[in-house]
């Protein structure tokens, strides 16, 4: 906790010259040198794959600008970015051993983007790399997966996901799973199954971090009820500016201070608004809206580039992070809560969920419960 402390007592003013005073951009910038920008969703890896079947790096080579995509090295320094989440996203439409086989290439993209670019990435698997690597001035890249499919309903394959690096599961994507509800398809459980929480509590055991993004309220509840560590929502809007499926009632909000989560407010146009040309002032307004409800300890950033076709004006790639942070500024956030938004939140909520697994490594042996057990 010790270094998190540091970065929390550093003086606000420290470093502001009067052109930082004068110019929030300017002290938006300054601001992502001290604090990492921490972004909790990026697709990169996806479309690697959409862009290149074969997954070849060297014919999609991110050390140069590529106009295809929204996400390459020149990019991510200019907008400061200094911890990603890399998605290792594959679609629901996948099932049982072929989810599984497309994850672990998923993951494989990034350990061997990890490798080719050692100068600007270096694999995390904490929150003490995460401060490590920013500090030596690389891009810590930490793995996410994206949908419980991925896991074909066995609690060894999620702990050997584990081993290859994830350290956060969305329990669903776009489609339910056998022992969780999706926002955006059909309620059929009503939240999570007796699996589904076996499932939370194993990630719990494990130090993985809960994502409740594209799951059903009543999953998000469930989870929350059951879970022993912060949750996060790496990629979600508030759903009382924008009543949609994916997006986070405030109900879920004011559960978030007791639980210690996170809401990382994504830039999907179609969350932000309904109908329309999403904007900036859009994002800013849903991280001030989570911000208000759950509080200044509860809000990140979850951009989804490269997942997402349309982009809000403003925030058309990931160099544009600044824009956001200087946003904030001018609305009048106080530094602290900057800070806290841009990556101090969730490595909080990463050590957290470390010292709880600890805890519970000690307490109980790997879990070996069968959905076909569990849910008779």
């Amino acid at each position: 906790m010790r270094r998190l402390a540091v970065l929390l007592l550093v003086p606000l003013a420290a470093g502001v010259d009067a052109q930082q005073a004068a110019d929030p951009l300017a002290r938006a910038r300054a601001l992502q040198r001290e604090v990492p920008l921490i972004d909790g969703h990026n697709d990169y890896p996806w479309a690697l794959r959409e862009h290149n079947a074969e997954r070849d790096l060297n014919r999609l080579d991110i050390r140069v600008g590529q106009p295809k995509l929204q996400t390459d090295i020149p990019r991510l320094r200019q907008g400061g970015v200094g911890g990603q989440f890399w998605s290792v996203y594959v679609p629901a439409t996948m099932q049982g051993a072929a989810a599984v086989r497309a994850t672990l290439e998923q993951i494989d993209i990034v350990h061997r983007m990890v490798r080719k670019y050692p100068d600007t990435f270096e694999l995390a698997l904490t929150a003490a790399d995460v401060e490590r690597i920013f500090k030596a001035g690389r891009i810590a890249s930490l793995i996410g997966m994206e949908g419980g499919h991925a896991i074909d309903n066995s609690l060894a394959t999620l702990r050997m996901l584990y081993a290859a690096g994830a350290r956060y599961m969305t329990l669903t994507h776009s489609a339910n799973v056998r022992w969780a509800d999706s926002g955006t398809d059909k309620p059929r459980l009503g939240g999570l199954s007796r699996f589904g929480e076996e499932v939370v509590r194993e990630m719990n055991r494990l130090g993985m971090l809960v994502d409740l993004s594209h799951t059903s309220a009543d999953t998000m509840r469930d989870a929350l009820a059951v879970s022993e560590a912060p949750v996060i929502f790496s990629h979600s809007d508030a759903r009382a500016l924008n009543d949609h499926g994916r997006n986070v009632p405030d109900d879920v909000l004011r559960l978030l201070p007791k639980n210690g989560g996170i809401v990382m407010v994504t830039f999907v146009p179609g969350f932000l608004v309904r109908g329309g040309q999403a904007t900036l002032a859009d994002v800013a307004s849903h991280m001030d809206h989570v911000r208000t409800v759950a509080g200044p300890d509860h809000v990140g950033i979850g951009s989804d580039f490269d997942g997402i076709q349309t982009v809000p004006a403003g925030l058309e790639d990931v160099s544009k992070f600044p824009a956001l942070t200087a946003e904030l500024l001018r609305r009048g956030w106080p530094e602290l809560d900057v800070r806290k938004a841009l990556g101090l939140n969730i490595l909080r909520v990463m050590r957290r969920a470390e010292e709880v697994a600890t805890r519970l490594q000690r307490e109980r042996e790997p879990s070996v419960a069968t959905i076909e057990a569990v849910d008779k």
